[in-house]
């Protein structure tokens, strides 16, 4: 028998009740949010366990905990977690700032409690295959990794002001993407960016497009673009270049572009909607294997040390685009 416990039902907290209550090797699933109304309802629809307060949850005989709640309590929320001893996954990012998370890294280590953290695209087939390839050695000596993130709108302002901004928000994946295909570590980051949506991005000293290069140790190049106006869908594709040969992933035939090409019409499928239904098999298997954690299994996907990495790259690049000029990822490290 194995249960876990959900906090936080936001989006992607909701997105995970539902994906976690089709998990045959699931038993129970306990789940609590602030708003006990919403708890309620969630656990009718998918036949969870409500309780009225993170405390109740902790202390509910759980075997593991699920942390989805906002950004800003994703630090003292695994914490607890793991103060119990209970192995615990948290989406991205560990905490607000870089500094924070290496500090909730350094607890976590001394714990030996198993953390992993959400960054699903590891587990999605088309980016798991193109890491096989680049693993095997035939695409020579990488010298350009390509990676994409386009949401078709902004989430809510509200959200938006909460979350760090686009480069510790969204440009997470991608750098989390870059680190794990190239098996380098970034040495240099140059950010730009430009507010061309709502206003409120500036006053929130965020931009709504950004475009970052980040320099690794390897030699590789990362070009990361990302943007929160996306009308035709979701969008997210990597692409890896070596020497002798290239890869792609995420250009199936729900990719939101339109070819221009006059004898060539693919893709021919609907466009990806949103980042839930582009991963939904992804999530599934990064949270089943979750559950194997809980079970004394490893953890494959990534851990706090690589969650760690990410935002300091994501710090560099928040540098960059207030300086101007490329930053060192040694500047920012504290």
């Amino acid at each position: 028998m194995t249960t876990l416990g959900l906090i936080g039902l936001g989006r992607i907290g909701a997105f995970h009740t539902e994906t976690l209550s089709g998990l045959p090797e699931l038993d129970r699933l306990v789940i609590t949010d602030e708003r006990t109304e919403l708890v309620r309802q969630v656990a009718d629809k998918y036949g969870a366990t409500p309780v009225d307060s993170v405390a109740a949850l902790l202390d509910s005989g759980i075997d593991g905990v699920v942390v989805a709640a906002a950004t800003p309590a994703h630090a003292e929320l695994t914490l607890a977690a793991v103060q119990r001893g209970l192995p615990t996954f948290c989406e991205k990012p560990v905490a607000s700032t870089a500094a924070e998370s290496a500090r909730v890294a350094a607890a976590i280590a001394a714990s030996g409690v198993p953390v992993q953290i959400g960054y699903q695209r590891r587990f999605d087939a088309a980016f798991a295959a193109a890491k096989a390839v680049v693993d095997s050695g035939s695409l020579g000596h990488l010298h350009t990794v390509r990676s994409t993130t386009m949401d078709p709108a902004p989430p809510p302002l509200d959200y938006i002001k909460g979350s760090g901004g686009i480069f510790r928000d969204c440009a997470v994946h991608d750098f989390d993407a870059l680190r794990w295909i190239t098996g380098q570590e970034a040495v240099e980051v140059y950010a730009t960016g430009s507010v061309q949506g709502d206003p409120l991005f500036t006053e929130y000293g965020d931009v709504d497009t950004a475009a970052v290069i980040v320099r690794f140790d390897g030699g590789a190049l990362g070009v990361v673009s990302n943007a929160r106006y996306n009308g035709r869908g979701y969008d997210c594709r990597l692409e890896v270049h070596g020497f002798n040969d290239t890869v792609v992933a995420g250009w199936d035939q729900g990719v939101p572009v339109g070819n221009a090409d006059p004898v060539n019409d693919f893709p021919t499928g609907t466009p990806h909607h949103f980042f839930m239904d582009r991963f939904t098999e992804a999530f599934r298997t990064e949270l089943s294997g979750f559950v194997q954690v809980v079970k004394g299994g490893p953890i494959l996907g990534a851990t706090v040390a690589d969650a760690v990495e990410v935002a300091w790259i994501a710090e560099a690049a928040a540098e960059s685009l207030r300086r101007g000029t490329p930053v060192r990822i040694e500047e920012v490290r504290q």
